[in-house]
């Protein structure tokens, strides 16, 4: 007669066993809290939410988009993570170009391919063209008045204030890596201090660049 031992449940803690019991109102695919510096991707966008998400960034950006684009991107949709947002605007501060303008292309190409593009541009400039067509036939009227003289002084010191914040934030996950964050610093030396061209700096710093991160890799 073949006689089976009573099922016994693991004891939590017991050396050799395994608790594989899981917590109750504890979903399977929980995820870590974010951590502020870098965000996992979630799902796809739709053409539709490229289309509004790109028209509140252009509606909202006054002055400074990208980091308004990086919290609308990566914070708040999680269309992709914080370390693919700073790869994929290394790549279109290199092209020629507003950053921005490439970006709304780049990500929406990545997505939907020329469609997702389409409607990733047509929504990040459709507010703005309007607002500027409007403001412009305005300012016109009144460009010599103090008042607004200090309007526009002010507007642009919230734009470098938001310029820095973004730097810091696509600055901070190459804390990680000495080689990346070396090459970071050299750009900023050779543009800020040493005043050599964009261009020729990014001629030289990007196959560098590329060639030191291979290296780690490997």
């Amino acid at each position: 007669m073949n006689t089976q031992a009573p099922f016994t449940s693991p004891t939590p803690g017991t050396p050799g066993t395994a608790d594989t019991r899981i917590a109750p109102n504890t979903p399977a695919n929980a995820t870590a809290p974010h951590n502020g510096h870098d965000t996992a991707a979630a799902d796809s966008p739709s053409i539709r939410a490229l289309f509004f998400g790109f028209l509140g960034l252009g509606m909202t950006a006054f002055g400074g988009a990208l980091p308004l684009a990086r919290r609308m991107i990566v914070d708040k949709h999680r269309w992709i993570s914080g370390a693919e947002f700073t790869d994929l605007l290394g790549l279109c501060q290199f092209l020629p170009g507003g950053n921005i303008i490439n970006l709304s292309v780049a990500l929406g190409m990545r997505f939907h391919g020329w469609r997702g593009a389409l409607a990733s541009i047509l929504g990040l400039i459709a507010a703005p063209s309007a607002v500027v067509i409007a403001l412009g036939t305005i300012y016109q009227h009144f460009q010599n008045d103090p008042h607004v003289k200090h309007l526009f002084a002010g507007l642009a010191a919230a734009a470098a204030g938001l310029l820095i914040q973004m730097a810091w934030k696509v600055a901070w996950p190459l804390r990680k890596s000495v080689v990346l964050g070396g090459v970071a610093v050299a750009c900023f030396i050779a543009i800020a201090v040493l005043r050599v061209p964009l261009v020729l700096t990014m001629l030289v710093m990007t196959p560098i660049s590329i060639y030191a991160t291979w290296r780690v890799s490997q």
